[in-house]
């Protein structure tokens, strides 16, 4: 019986988030494509669309830590990637206007891919090519002042271990543009959307930012030394505060 009280939560609930995103999407798509500067605008109803959605499927926010986040100040967020609820955590969770670096299947997501692409950099991540061109785009943004998400996992964590390795691009970005890296930590996105599971649930997300850290000088082995420090930082908070 709960299993099928859960199925109908996941249908409505997935219902409702194409709903709303068919609703949103023209006000989020338009202003980007008026100006470069009307992504603002565009943040708004994606707040506006992450917000509805959360508040009525049940989904709800704890958000701590935001005073390290200088609004006038550029910044490539990390975060631990357990769930395929964190599309909305994100610009519920932080108060800039973003770039979010996203595997490029996402973008095939019928009404999601068209309107988040407008957002979003996709990266094919077997392609070496790709990759590359991924960087010098949040280089771009980067260089505009607009601050980017990036999961330096790659994929979602799927497994028993804390963290993923992590991939050494966001950090070899940071060294080159010398622009802090500012982890922040998921809780419980996973109990929403449990692991191998497309069931969802309600529950509270709660997520948590860490001072930023500021990349080192570029050396021989400094991307290495780099990744390492962010991570032990995000591993550090996620077994902190589960």
């Amino acid at each position: 019986m709960i299993k099928l009280f859960q199925w109908i939560y996941t249908v409505y609930s997935g219902l409702l988030f194409i709903t709303l995103m068919l609703v949103f999407g023209i006000f989020i798509v338009l202003p980007i494509l008026i100006s470069d500067r009307g992504d603002r605008i565009s943040f708004v109803f994606i707040r506006a669309w992450a917000g509805i959605w959360s508040f009525l499927s049940g989904i709800r926010y704890q958000i701590e830590g935001r005073e390290f986040i200088d609004l006038k100040k550029t910044y490539i967020f990390i975060f631990n990637h357990r769930s395929f609820i964190d599309a909305p955590v994100i610009p519920m969770a932080i108060p800039q206007v973003l770039r979010a670096l996203g595997k490029k299947e996402l973008s095939k997501i019928p009404v999601f891919g068209w309107v988040v692409g407008r957002l979003a950099i996709w990266v094919d991540r077997t392609s070496t090519e790709s990759r590359k061109e991924s960087i010098k785009k949040l280089i771009h943004m980067l260089s505009k002042g607009k601050s980017v998400v990036v999961a330096p996992e790659g994929t979602r964590n799927d497994s028993e271990e804390t963290l993923l390795p992590f991939h050494k691009g966001a950090f070899r970005l940071s060294i080159e543009t010398q622009i802090p890296v500012l982890p922040m930590a998921f809780i419980g996105a996973d109990r929403i959307m449990k692991r191998g599971s497309i069931l969802l649930r309600p529950g509270k997300v709660r997520i948590y930012f860490s001072e930023p850290i500021h990349p080192p000088a570029p050396s021989e082995n400094a991307v290495n030394l780099f990744a390492e420090k962010c991570r032990n930082r995000l591993e550090a908070m996620i077994l902190t505060h589960e």
